[in-house]
């Protein structure tokens, strides 16, 4: 197994480019992830590397010709090391059982330790000895993690977190031992104090360490979802890696489908919540889709295998989240720079406190206690974890209600968002287009019969919703010559020397009053209507009869409109529907503004229009004809039922055709977005607050140690409560 996971870019801006995700062990704060990051950047021959210290990843984007092994040698050489993608779980398991271990060796011998040192009645004769003989394993072997880091950081010229405690740790067993050995009169010893820093920053690090674990928890139960085997239909059962497109397996009642499919056989209901938040089964029947990994809950089915392995619903939604949580919001930019001068600018100032208070006529044991707990006060972790855990934990809860967030930069996209575009057919209706009846006033029954089979035979050629809804009406369909397809308008075409027209009033330059009237009367009552004429040549361009098609309005619209208005949006609803027809729905469903009869090349000017007044647009759509919209808008939001190019063009997936999915993945987003802004703000508060507080004596070095461990917490518990984000669905967690 590679260590690194490559990912061509070719569809992509960049052709001759390739995405390389990389795990990395051994980073301990944000200052080691950003030089690893500044190191790569510098390589010849690559784009953009972000390094991600809550992840433990290194995402590089490269030209093809630069070698995974030149970039595992750059991480390598600045003391950092690479492992294989199916051994970090593994990885994980040593690291905190490591961690474990040198925690236990420190509470036990760190505890009687500062018994010794401060309880005045137990200082018996060479009591100090004892004390030393305690604290120097903790130092040293306990917080050799620290101490080894700090050896390579320095070596590379840089300097990290574990450069602050291996300092501050080490400094007051130095101070001890002189003061011990050289018998110096009136000097106090510290061998304690460093046991305790280094203990209690141990204890913060497992503490971190398991939150961090948890927060990883969503992608692991996605990636734990899937069966293993399948039964095909002539009774055989193989393993999952076995199935191939084509075939066909069984599901019986409480089984997990083995992979994406469509059923041939059978009914049943669905239970899709793990992958699309749906609080309720979803009824299927032969010819509906079905996901992989999902649970049939009642009758048998059998199904068509259309996709696998890498290719299904489930692994591209894993792959998606993987790609998120490894990547960088805009605000972390801030975090990042100050993290990379923070080290050392506590160094200067712990220097500088020490001076101070020297000059001020203070004793070398005030001086060296304030120094030290500077050093240890300022170790940055609470602010590289800030952003990282933050998105890590909102991209995995995210997932789990079939919310698919692409990329940190997405949550800030959502912030100013002020007006939500969405698409009627397939978002705010089913998209499953009917024809209700056929209009054709003054003809004969034969005429209409006539004129039905040449419309429905040349709709037959389009894969346009409502032209498969009219080319249903038949069963048989005559050969089409001369077929044109013409965007936004309708088709034409020619039957056995019969020009055939089927589209929109735009597409006929005569409708009678009654042809009219009858369009009308459908339109009024949200139906929508569908013009046919037929002539000897393509120029003739009159309407003889209308096709009312229905679409019915999904139960859960209305209360998807009223959820977004709630999050203080107004809600747009665009369709290049008739205009009574869209009016109609969107009284229906309670949106702000209809802007109906769009061609689909205008759907992003329309955007760019909203956009020119200043309004910042998202779009919500599901088909082809809406991706430029998608692309357009300042964030994209696809329906996950709709096309693979729409789902390409968006920065938000939905994968639940229910628009209550949208107001989810809206405030999901904004909670996220403003849970790392308050980790940020603390963290910033924390180091500003107790810096001076520790340069100024208030602060010991054992209780800078402490908070400094808890405020590593602090963010790790604040990134976690997004795990309990419901929504509007009320959907329970996978």
């Amino acid at each position: 197994m590679s260590a690194v996971s490559s990912t061509d870019l070719a569809s992509q801006q960049h052709p001759d480019q390739v995405r390389s995700d990389i795990a990395v062990d051994g980073m301990t704060c944000a200052a080691c992830s950003n030089r690893i990051q500044r190191k790569l950047t510098r390589l010849d021959g690559v784009t953009d590397a972000q390094v991600n210290f809550a992840t433990g990843r290194a995402t590089v984007v490269r030209d093809s010709a630069v070698l995974d092994q030149q970039l595992f040698d750059v991480i390598e050489s600045l003391g950092y090391s690479v492992i294989e993608e199916d051994e970090t779980d593994a990885a994980e398991d040593r690291r905190e059982a490591d961690l474990l271990r040198r925690l236990l060796v420190g509470v036990v011998l760190t505890i009687p330790a500062m018994l010794l040192t401060m309880i005045r009645p137990l200082h018996f004769t060479g009591w100090e000895w004892v004390v030393a003989a305690l604290a120097t394993p903790v130092v040293f072997w306990s917080g050799w993690p620290f101490h080894r880091a700090a050896f390579m950081n320095l070596r590379h010229g840089s300097t990290t977190m574990d450069t602050l405690v291996s300092m501050g740790a080490s400094a007051g067993w130095i101070w001890s031992a002189v003061v011990l050995v050289g018998n110096i009169d009136g000097g106090h010893i510290y061998f304690e104090t460093g046991g305790v820093i280094v203990t209690l920053i141990l204890l913060g690090k497992w503490f971190e360490l398991r939150a961090k674990r948890r927060s990883g928890d969503a992608i692991r139960a996605l990636a734990d979802l899937g069966a293993r085997t399948a039964q095909l239909d002539d009774g055989r059962e193989i393993a999952l890696e076995d199935l191939v497109t084509g075939m066909r397996f069984v599901v019986r009642p409480g089984e997990k489908i083995a992979t994406d499919g469509v059923v041939v056989e059978g009914q049943s209901a669905i239970d899709i919540s793990m992958v699309t938040g749906e609080p309720v089964p979803v009824d299927v029947i032969v010819g509906d889709e079905v996901i992989g990994s999902t649970i049939n809950t009642n009758g048998s089915l059998t199904v068509e295998a259309t996709r696998v392995g890498a290719d299904t619903a489930l692994a591209q939604i894993i792959q998606l989240v993987d790609q998120a949580q490894g990547s960088r919001a805009n605000v972390q930019r801030l975090a990042d720079r100050v993290a990379a001068v923070f080290v050392p600018l506590a160094i200067g100032i712990a220097l500088v406190t020490l001076a101070a208070w020297f000059l001020t006529g203070h004793s070398a044991d005030q001086a060296f206690t304030a120094a030290v707990a500077v050093l240890i006060i300022a170790c940055p972790c609470a602010l590289g974890l800030a952003t990282p855990l933050g998105i890590m934990v909102g991209t995995g809860r995210g997932a789990q209600l079939g919310v698919i967030i692409k990329g940190g930069e997405v949550l800030e996209d959502t912030r100013d968002i002020d007006v939500v575009i969405v698409d009627k057919t397939g978002t705010v209706t089913h998209g499953r287009m009917e024809l209700a009846s056929v209009h054709m006033p003054g003809a004969s029954d034969d005429s209409q019969r006539e004129l039905v089979a040449l419309a429905a035979s040349v709709e037959a050629k389009s894969e346009h919703p409502i032209a498969q809804a009219i080319a249903a009406a038949t069963t048989e369909h005559d050969a089409v010559a001369d077929f044109t397809n013409q965007p936004g308008y309708g088709v034409v075409g020619t039957i056995n020397g019969v020009a055939v027209r089927v589209g929109r009033r735009l597409f006929f330059d005569h409708i009678p009053d009654d042809v009219e009237a009858a369009a009308v009367e459908a339109e009024e009552v949200g139906s929508t209507a569908v013009f046919a004429g037929r002539g000897n040549t393509h120029e003739d361009t009159t309407a003889e009869a209308v096709f009312v098609v229905t679409d019915t309005i999904k139960d859960t619209s209305a209360a998807a409109i009223a959820a977004l208005q709630e999050q203080g949006l107004t809600v747009t609803l665009l369709t290049g529907d008739n205009r009574r027809t869209a009016e109609h729905v969107g009284q229906l469903v309670g949106v702000d503004h209809v802007i109906a009869e769009v061609l689909p090349s205008d759907k992003a000017s329309e955007v760019k229009r909203l956009q020119a007044a200043g309004h910042r647009v998202a779009m919500v759509g599901d088909g082809i004809n809406d991706a430029p919209a998608l692309a357009q808008a300042d964030l994209g939001i696809a329906v996950g039922t709709g096309t693979d190019v729409a789902i390409q063009a968006s920065d938000l997936t939905v994968v639940s055709g229910d628009l209550r999915a949208v107001a989810d993945a809206i405030a999901l987003a904004r909670r996220t977005l403003a849970t790392i802004k308050g980790n940020l703000f603390w963290a910033f508060a924390y180091n500003a607050a107790a810096i001076p507080l520790a340069a100024f004596g208030v602060l010991n070095p054992m209780i800078a140690a402490g908070a400094m461990g808890l405020s590593s917490v602090f963010v790790v518990t604040n990134s976690l409560r997004l795990r309990r984000f419901s929504g509007y669905r009320r959907a329970t967690p996978a």
